[in-house]
């Protein structure tokens, strides 16, 4: 599991480099192939549905612009500056998953749209120290 968490940081470290206003959501996932292929990893998410009857999913990572619902599919769109873009991405190495996203923003963004990431990202590091402490569903 660990190799495959590796897998992922890297992966979303490196797209989240490559996010600048002009590069399209289709560069980011040749940018997740790369890596992949670097750490003999296969994505989770490619193809994935096909086994029970659902169309593939066609991409190695979902990403979402703006108001995009989460699992969106990279293609030609380009990043512009003042867009907020989440990246989910998941391999498999030996067996193992590992999965996680992360939400970037592009270029020079509003007030508003710093303040409702930062704040996510808040509500995030919360949950989790809430189930850090052996908390149970519903408290």
């Amino acid at each position: 599991m660990r190799r495959a968490g590796m897998a992922v940081a890297e992966a979303l470290a490196a797209m989240g480099t490559a996010v600048q206003p002009g590069i399209s959501t289709a560069e980011l996932d040749t940018i997740a192939r790369s890596v992949l292929a670097d750490h003999h990893a296969t994505s989770s998410f490619l193809n994935y549905g096909a086994e029970w009857g659902y169309p593939p999913y066609p991409a190695t990572v979902c990403i979402s612009v703006n108001e995009a619902v989460v699992h969106g599919i990279p293609g030609g769109r380009r990043l512009a500056s003042g867009d907020i873009v989440s990246i989910d991405f998941g391999a498999v190495v030996a067996g193992w998953h590992g999965d996680a996203a992360r939400t970037f923003c592009v270029g020079d963004v509003s007030e508003a749209a710093t303040a409702l990431v930062e704040r996510t990202r808040q509500a995030m590091w919360a949950g989790i120290a809430a189930a850090a402490k052996a908390a149970r569903v519903g408290d």
